[in-house]
Order: C-alpha cells, then sequence, then structure tokens
C-alpha cells in the first residue's frame, strides 16, 4: 500500500467540487484539480506541461495533505520552503568476487559499500551549513549474490535519497556525492556507476497565499488551531510544479494517530475518515473567501 491518504484527499476534493457545485456561494470560477501519479510519476509536472494553466487559467491554486503529527482539528502552512527537493541515487561498485576466507584475492566491494555509506554522511556533517537542511540516506544495499556465508560478491548495489531546500545545496550534494563515491570506491580498489537523477524541486509556498490560507483557518478552526511556524519536512511533492507555475500555498491538515506509530507510509498507517468534512469544508472555503460575492 502506499499508506499516504490519497483516497481521503480525492475524497475530500469530490466533496468540496459537490458542495461548490449546489451552493454557488462564490463569484468567479473555481477548479478542482485531482493530481495523478504523485509518487514517482509526477503527475504534477505532466498536468503542468500539457497546458493544465493555460487550459484551466488560475491565479491561485491550494493543496491540503493529511498530517498524522498534528491532532484533529488543526492545521499548518506557513510562506516558503514546506517540502524538500527530492534526488534519487543509485550507485554500483564492482570488484572482484571471490573466497570469504582468501581476501588478499578479492577486491571487495561490500567494504567499498560501507565506507561509502559512512563517508556520504559527511556531506551533512562537513559540506553543508549546519543552519542548512540536507539529507543524504542510502536505503537499500543488495549484493550480486546473498545466501552464501563465505563468497565475497562481484558488485553490491546501492539505493538511497537526496533531498534539499536550497538550489546551491541542491548543486553542492551532487557534485561531493559523486566525488566521495568514485574517491573512496577508487581507494578500495573499486569501479563504480553512478545515477544521479533530480527529482521534484522544492515545495515552496508563496507569502501573500500562504498567509491568506493561514486566515481561512484561522476562521475554520480557531487561530490556536492554525500553526504558521511549522518546521518544513524534507519529504517531497510534485505539487511544487504547480506553485512553480502559480503563486499559491500546500496546507498540512491534521489527522491525529502519529502516537501510535501510523505515520505516513507507515505499515500501521490508518486514514482518519473523521477528517474528510474538514477538509472538504476547508477546501470550500479557500474558494468562498477568495472568490466573495460582491
Amino acid at each position: 500500500m502506499h499508506a499516504c491518504g490519497h483516497d481521503g484527499h480525492t475524497t475530500m476534493l469530490l466533496g468540496t467540487a459537490r458542495y461548490l457545485a449546489e451552493t454557488r456561494n462564490f463569484e468567479g470560477t473555481a477548479y478542482v484539480i485531482f493530481q495523478p501519479a504523485e509518487e514517482g510519476g509526477g503527475g504534477g509536472q505532466v498536468m503542468v506541461k500539457e497546458g493544465l494553466f493555460e487550459r484551466f487559467p488560475a491565479d491561485q491554486v491550494y493543496a491540503l495533505h493529511n498530517w498524522p503529527g498534528l491532532p484533529a482539528g488543526q492545521m499548518a502552512v506557513k510562506p516558503g520552503p514546506v517540502m524538500a527537493a527530492t534526488d534519487e541515487v543509485q550507485v554500483t561498485l564492482r570488484g572482484r568476487g571471490g573466497h570469504g576466507a582468501m581476501p588478499h584475492l578479492v577486491v571487495d566491494p561490500v567494504v567499498a559499500a560501507a565506507q561509502v555509506i559512512s563517508a556520504l554522511q559527511t556531506i551533512a556533517s562537513r559540506n553543508v551549513a549546519p543552519v542548512d537542511s540536507v539529507v543524504v540516506s542510502i536505503c537499500s544495499m543488495q549484493t550480486s549474490q546473498v545466501g552464501a556465508f563465505n563468497v565475497v560478491p562481484d558488485s553490491v548495489q546501492l539505493v538511497g535519497t537526496v533531498r534539499s531546500f536550497r538550489p546551491e545545496t541542491r548543486d553542492l550534494a551532487e557534485k561531493r556525492f559523486r566525488e566521495i563515491v568514485g574517491k573512496v570506491a577508487d581507494a578500495m580498489g573499486c569501479s563504480t556507476e553512478i545515477q544521479y537523477t533530480r527529482g521534484y524541486p522544492p515545495t515552496i509556498n508563496s507569502a501573500r497565499e500562504a498567509q491568506f490560507a493561514a486566515r481561512v483557518g484561522e476562521r475554520l478552526f480557531g487561530k490556536g488551531n492554525v500553526i504558521t511556524e511549522h518546521e518544513p519536512t524534507m519529504g517531497g511533492e510534485d505539487f511544487s510544479y504547480m506553485l512553480q507555475a502559480r503563486p499559491g500555498a500546500y496546507v498540512f491538515l491534521g489527522q491525529g494517530g502519529a502516537p501510535g506509530g501510523c505515520f505516513l507510509h507507515n505499515p500501521n498507517y490508518d486514514f482518519n475518515d473523521e477528517v474528510i468534512p474538514l477538509g472538504a469544508g476547508y477546501l470550500a472555503a479557500l474558494v468562498e473567501e477568495s472568490l466573495p460575492i460582491k
């Protein structure tokens, strides 16, 4: 399962569309955008490239995502970066396999991979300013053979992600990633193949629209239930492409549940159906307050 609640988001927007169509308590045109293929497919980017805002010329664009880190009945929105750029890395280290009891006759890519993984953490700890943010995570390691306790494999593949907010930090992280992998592997006698794929850009809320989204939230949920100084997350989102094309804001809607361990993408994740009216009502209020009847 994707374990992120996109079925709930779809339901919220359907509810919003139904309410707006029935009440018509606004003046102007409101578009409801169902954004497909968020995780890896880049549906937001495809929609923008295929002329979304030329066919449907919106002045502002808003989105929300459920957030287990906040109680139901609360929301968070702030200007500036709220989610990170998401880059994907794949590394293959090639050595020379052989018998585990004769290490002097092999070039061990497992040991090289271990050194590479450790060295990559210096990008965050020694290359990027402490007040800046970068994440380098090697999330998977696979050798060319598994199961044999006494065989050194020929190769090791590493898969992971690099996250950042600032373009300069993103460039630095890629530069140092390539240098560290190549030179550490070379020192260990291994050859390398590196695929560094730039993914989604950072999700950056425009100031005016973020402030407007907060005001709408304060009217619906109460001022004390709208967080405007929350920490950005290093997760990524292809709504970022829409925010590059139009001013707008990405909002986190509290759904509770995090203390029980069911954060996003967690096997125990369970979307809280009770927040569906809150999300639908909030999206409808954005329309009504931005397009008031005069």
